[in-house]
């Protein structure tokens, strides 16, 4: 569900958009009509939709362009009403930015590093964690030395 507001924030020509917490957590949306297998980005889709044989989207890419130009610039609101994110003046400017958002500060923690046990609940940043983890090291002061 998509609702929209007015806009008081910096720029007066932005559209600001609410997302409900199912859309911003669903993975893949773009779904192909042909076999309907889903993406998380249209350019993945549209590069999908070449393996059927199907004439590349050349007109409809034109005109997306220029109403890509004429179009004011969408920024996200968080659904959740005690987040400062949910006021406009503070709404983020794309979707994936929203999406990371929402994970990290209003849902579960799924992935668990198996070194030191701390939770992530975006996987990017579990994964980014698992290759810096247990690598750095500290000297007390009584000279052992420990891991963060």
């Amino acid at each position: 569900m998509v609702s929209f507001f007015s806009v008081f924030g910096s720029d007066p020509n932005s559209e600001v958009v609410a997302l409900s917490p199912r859309t911003l957590l669903v993975t893949n949306q773009y779904i192909c009509e042909i076999c309907n297998k889903g993406f998380q980005r249209d350019q993945n889709l549209q590069l999908h939709k070449r393996t059927h044989n199907l004439p590349a989207r050349l007109e409809r890419n034109e005109t997306a362009a220029s109403r890509r130009a004429q179009a004011p610039k969408k920024v996200y609101v968080c659904p959740e009403s005690s987040c400062v994110h949910h006021n406009p003046e503070r709404a983020l400017g794309d979707i994936t930015g929203i999406k990371k958002h929402y994970r990290r500060k209003h849902c579960e923690k799924r992935w668990e590093c198996n070194k030191c046990w701390k939770k992530y609940a975006v996987m990017s940043d579990w994964e980014a964690h698992r290759k810096t983890c247990g690598t750095k090291y500290y000297y007390c002061g009584c000279g052992s030395r420990f891991t963060r």
